[in-house]
């Protein structure tokens, strides 16, 4: 199993993917807003994939998708306030009820497919019919990886400086090995 897949970022990813494609075949009639909203989901789940893939290779680089990875979703964040203040939609607090269960019932979600991989599992978790509700779970997702995101990259970078980077490291090796 690829070490992504044991991410909570990840799985938060996969989800917020889609559901963000099924959310714009139902609610969203611009073409390009809807490519642009595919393209942060999409863009967030791969940051994390390549990011973490290059984590043997270079931190630095790591760190720079992971980056990249949050910021798209900053970006769908952003699309959904839109849609729902241009809507006439209300958008839920983070103390708000319904978002307070979403909240647990997303943690519940990822915690089970971190653990099992079950892919085949997401297609029995439905977005919710009412655009409203959509929208908000869709924020909830987007908020809680952001947030975990946000702790991934600090991780990261205590490990670059803890442990250096690739390049630093084949220097003190080579070093080591000429006897320097």
């Amino acid at each position: 199993m690829q070490p992504y897949k044991k991410l909570f970022t990840y799985w938060f990813a996969v989800v917020i993917y889609d559901h963000e494609v099924e959310f714009c075949k139902r609610w969203i009639k611009s073409f390009k807003l809807k490519e642009q909203m595919d393209g942060a989901a999409r863009s967030g789940k791969q940051n994390i994939v390549e990011g973490s893939d290059d984590m043997g290779i270079s931190l630095k680089v790591a760190i720079k998708l992971t980056g990249i990875a949050k910021g798209s979703l900053e970006e769908l964040i952003g699309d959904l306030e839109d849609f729902l203040r241009q809507n006439g939609l209300k958008e839920w607090g983070k103390d708000d009820p319904r978002t307070k269960q979403f909240r647990q019932q997303s943690s519940k979600l990822i915690k089970y497919l971190a653990e099992s991989n079950n892919v085949e599992f997401l297609k029995s978790v439905k977005l919710p019919s009412d655009p409203e509700r959509a929208a908000n779970w869709l924020l909830t997702l987007c908020h809680q990886a952001t947030y975990l995101l946000h702790k991934q990259v600090e991780a990261l970078k205590n490990k670059h400086m803890k442990e250096g980077g690739f390049t630093e490291n084949l220097y003190n090796k080579r070093k080591e090995y000429r006897g320097y």
